[in-house]
C-alpha cells in the first residue's frame, strides 16, 4: 500500500504544480485568474493528498504488503481479498429512486418526499440483501 500512497501523493504534487501554472496562465491571458478551473484543480489536489494520506496511514498500521516488496512473488499475494457481490439489482433501484427524488425538485415537493421514501427503502434493501434469500449467511 505504501507504493500506492506515494503514487497518489506524487499526483497531488503534480496537480498542485499544474493548478498554480493554470492560475498564472489565465491571469496573464485575461487579467484575472479563472476561478472555476483553479478551484476544480485545487479540489483534485486535496482529493489526491487525502487518498495518499489514507493509504500511507493504512500501510503504516497493517505493515508491509507483498506489493511493497520488490522481490515478492505473485503467490505471496494469493488468498481471500474480500467479498464481492455476485449480482445485485439494488444499485439500480437506488439510482432510480434518486432520479425520482431529484425530479421532485422540478415537479413538486410531494414527489421529492416520495423519492426520499423510495431511496430509504432501496438503501435498506441494498444493505440487508445478504440477510435473506439465496445468499443469506
Amino acid at each position: 500500500m505504501r507504493v500506492q500512497g506515494w503514487l497518489f501523493l506524487a499526483c497531488g504534487l503534480f496537480f498542485a504544480a499544474v493548478d498554480v501554472a493554470y492560475w498564472f496562465w489565465t491571469k496573464a491571458a485575461t487579467g484575472q485568474g479563472e476561478p472555476v478551473g483553479t478551484t476544480a484543480m485545487a479540489i483534485s489536489v486535496g482529493f489526491a493528498f487525502m487518498v495518499g494520506y489514507y493509504l500511507m496511514f493504512t500501510a503504516r498500521r497493517i505493515g508491509p504488503q507483498p506489493e511493497d516488496n520488490k522481490q515478492a512473488e505473485i503467490s505471496e499475494g494469493a488468498g481471500e481479498i474480500g467479498f464481492f457481490s455476485p449480482s445485485s439489482w439494488w444499485p439500480l433501484f437506488v439510482c432510480l429512486a434518486a432520479a425520482f427524488a431529484f425530479a421532485g425538485f422540478v415537479f413538486g415537493f410531494w414527489m421529492f418526499l416520495i423519492g426520499v421514501f423510495l431511496i430509504l427503502m432501496a438503501m435498506i434493501g441494498f444493505v440487508f440483501q445478504y440477510y435473506r434469500g439465496n445468499f443469506s449467511h
